[in-house]
């Protein structure tokens, strides 16, 4: 039953990545608060966030520790313009990120949401090229499935038809080249050879074209709105050593498998083999999960000599992007306690736990018949429903039917995917896969789609 709160946002909202036309038959959620893992609505009825509100949401909402820093932060400076001030939090972020790269990204340049910070990363490499005589560089090369955002210059690096065709005629032109979706592999292929087969595609294009390619940009690991497409970390190597090759940019967009979401806090980390020296791309770009879900923030790191590149008395040889916002000390503080959780509980250690007593509990789905292409990495979980059984609307239909199992997850057509929160325990973890599998039962199954199992799920 549609709550008042979402009649009044239908009438009065118009809601991201939506369909506007489908809100009386899927209203929206009216969402009242959040401990935890759980979302509740009007009605104190309790909803799992599996996929942590659009991936942000990294250690359950209303964290005390998380909310104590923002309070302490609110009393003493909640905002001040970073263009000629500066302040704490900015700093202390920028100084800490920087030290998980090894100093390598030495310099932090802030925005405030993932697509901003594409935009940022694009027109840096773009103006160093300018800066240091080099102007005729400026194009970028993607990847096919990739998705970036949806401001015109992250648009045009976004390979993804529903978000781009209808604004195509706006953008400028990208090279795109082959994906190394593990999916993709002929029979019997693996999914290093799909990655060695993305990278042919890539230099071939880079020997063609390297004079004028500024930069090339990639998701790591997970091509996230495709589908959570994972690809063999070989991709990475090889893109490095491309680019390295044919002096071009390299550009990890990490919005969403940064902070530990792929197993290490950059995904970027897992580019180097075995006993192999770190290497890293020449600039990353990071928000969703960096402030834990708590307010917008995104931010952009490059390399000392890319940033040294825009040093002179000229103001315009200066990197003069701006907005408002930028650096706010209340979304610096809350990515700082972000940082402190990883540090202090040991996070990506105890993932490695989690993700093995989820991995486990879909041992049975793993071996259904009705999906194909079940993949796991870090805290990430995937499998695509088989289009031979996928009624009309899967998607709308399984987010609905999820409800009604105190579940709240939204499937990438026909891909249903995890991305819960770091907060997962030993006795959620057998209660969230099954809370999957009736789903999935009930949305194939025509005779049971408006039955729900009763269910009790463990408190977090």
């Amino acid at each position: 039953m549609q709550g008042d709160l979402a009649r009044r946002s239908v009438a009065a909202i118009w809601h991201p990545c939506t369909q506007m036309q489908r809100a009386a038959a899927v209203p929206p959620l009216a969402v009242v608060r959040g401990q935890g893992p759980w979302l509740f609505d009007e009605t104190g009825r309790r909803y799992f966030d599996a996929t942590s509100s659009w991936w942000v949401n990294l250690f359950g909402h209303a964290d005390a520790r998380i909310n104590a820093a923002l309070k302490q932060q609110l009393d003493a400076l909640p905002h001040v313009m970073l263009a000629g001030c500066t302040h704490a939090p900015a700093v202390e972020l920028a100084e800490r990120l920087s030290a998980r790269t090894g100093g390598v990204l030495g310099h932090c340049f802030f925005a405030s949401d993932g697509a901003s910070a594409v935009e940022i990363a694009l027109k840096m490499s773009f103006h160093h090229w300018r800066n240091v005589g080099r102007s005729g560089k400026r194009e970028f090369v993607c990847v096919r499935q990739g998705y970036h955002g949806e401001t015109l210059g992250a648009l045009a690096v976004t390979d993804v038809s529903v978000f781009r065709d209808a604004y195509d005629g706006l953008l400028m032109h990208a090279h795109q080249v082959a994906s190394p979706d593990a999916r993709r592999t002929p029979p019997g292929a693996t999914a290093a050879q799909a990655a060695e087969a993305a990278a042919d595609d890539l230099r071939a294009l880079l020997e063609a074209r390297h004079q004028h390619i500024a930069a090339v940009i990639i998701e790591p690991l997970i091509q996230c709105a495709a589908g959570m497409a994972m690809h063999d970390a070989s991709y990475l190597r090889a893109v490095r050593t491309l680019c390295d090759r044919f002096g071009v940019h390299l550009i990890a967009d990490e919005i969403a498998v940064g902070c530990g979401r792929t197993g290490s806090f950059f995904a970027f980390e897992q580019a180097a083999a075995p006993g192999e020296a770190p290497v890293w791309p020449d600039f990353v770009c990071l928000s969703k999960g960096i402030t834990g879900g708590y307010l917008p923030l995104s931010l952009v790191m490059t390399r000392d000599a890319i940033y040294e590149a825009f040093l002179d008395d000229d103001t315009a040889r200066g990197f003069l992007h701006s907005h408002s916002y930028t650096g706010n000390a209340l979304a610096c503080r809350a990515a700082l306690a972000v940082l402190d959780r990883f540090e202090q509980d040991h996070v990506l250690s105890r993932n490695r736990g989690r993700a093995a007593a989820l991995t486990t509990a879909l041992a049975a789905l793993q071996r259904d018949e009705r999906i194909e292409h079940f993949r796991h990495l870090g805290m990430v979980w995937a499998f695509d429903v088989r289009a031979c059984v996928a009624p009309a609307r899967f998607a709308e239909r399984f987010h609905l039917a999820a409800r009604q199992r105190e579940l709240l997850i939204r499937p990438i057509g026909r891909t249903v995917y995890l991305m819960p929160p770091y907060v997962l325990d030993a006795a959620l973890a057998p209660w969230l896969a099954g809370a999957v599998v009736d789903t999935l039962d009930a949305v194939l199954d025509e005779d049971d789609v408006h039955a729900a199992r009763p269910s009790e799920p463990a408190t977090a």
